[in-house]
């Protein structure tokens, strides 16, 4: 019995880590609606257009994507890939590990198809707002929610250029700690700030999506699956009820 409670605490606690997705500031909830094909569109256009230049997805294929979200081979090839990948191929990039790893201060970007499954959707919808100005950093940028990220702000013509306002306290034992006070727009960005956010909201969800595209099967079968479960334990009861009714 012993062993059982701690197998259910030890899983309980893995759930709870991963939700956090490894720590770092999360202070707002992504709002992200799986179902909803225009902002899964949104997504994939955003990603295509600004992240795919350093992030593969090789374990997602164009002609997949397409059929999920209701797009024809020309929409898709011609409308979002930039490349002269084929539609069936897989949604890699050119550059190779060794080349991110020079370009970027020796990070090498990550592929993104399962980054929702391991980060959560919220810890990567603060990660894509809270890019600030860092002069100290090799990228002059930094990020509140996952601090001394090697990546750049790539969505920057979009948001703005924002610096973060911090203030420093000694603890008892004179121990410094900086407490973040709020970020100050220095150039506004081509969008508003909720338009900002709409657009890190579809990408993410994107995101979401890329990281189990069986879900939108799943989620549509779920009510018919409830119904047969709740027809089947009717009639199971009603059999019951038949077979136990003439014993006292």
């Amino acid at each position: 019995m012993k062993k059982i409670v701690f197998i259910l605490i030890s899983l309980m606690t893995t759930s709870w880590v991963s939700a956090a997705g490894g720590g770092g500031a999360v202070g707002e909830k992504a709002h992200t609606n799986i179902r909803s094909v225009d902002s899964l569109r949104n997504g994939a256009k955003t990603y295509m257009n600004y992240c795919m230049g350093c992030h593969s997805m090789a374990y997602q294929r164009y002609n997949r994507v397409a059929e999920d979200l209701g797009l024809t081979e020309d929409e898709m090839m011609n409308g979002l890939v930039l490349t002269d990948a084929k539609f069936s191929d897989k949604m890699v990039i050119a550059m190779t590990p060794e080349q991110s790893s020079a370009w970027f201060n020796k990070a090498v970007a990550p592929d993104l198809t399962v980054i929702a499954k391991a980060r959560g959707v919220d810890w990567l919808f603060n990660f894509l707002i809270n890019f600030y100005v860092d002069p100290t950093r090799p990228s002059g940028w930094n990020n509140l929610t996952f601090e001394n990220a090697g990546m750049p702000h790539i969505l920057w013509e979009l948001q703005g250029i924002r610096t973060a306002n911090f203030e420093m306290h000694t603890d008892e034992e004179g121990n410094e700690h900086k407490e973040f006070k709020g970020f100050e727009t220095v150039q506004a960005g081509l969008l508003s700030e909720k338009e900002y956010k709409d657009l890190a909201r579809d990408l993410v969800n994107f995101l979401d999506y890329s990281s189990e595209p069986a879900q939108l099967i799943r989620m549509a079968y779920a009510p018919w699956v409830l119904l047969f479960v709740s027809l089947f334990t009717f009639l199971a009861y009603m059999l019951k009820v038949n077979y136990f009714r003439d014993i006292h």
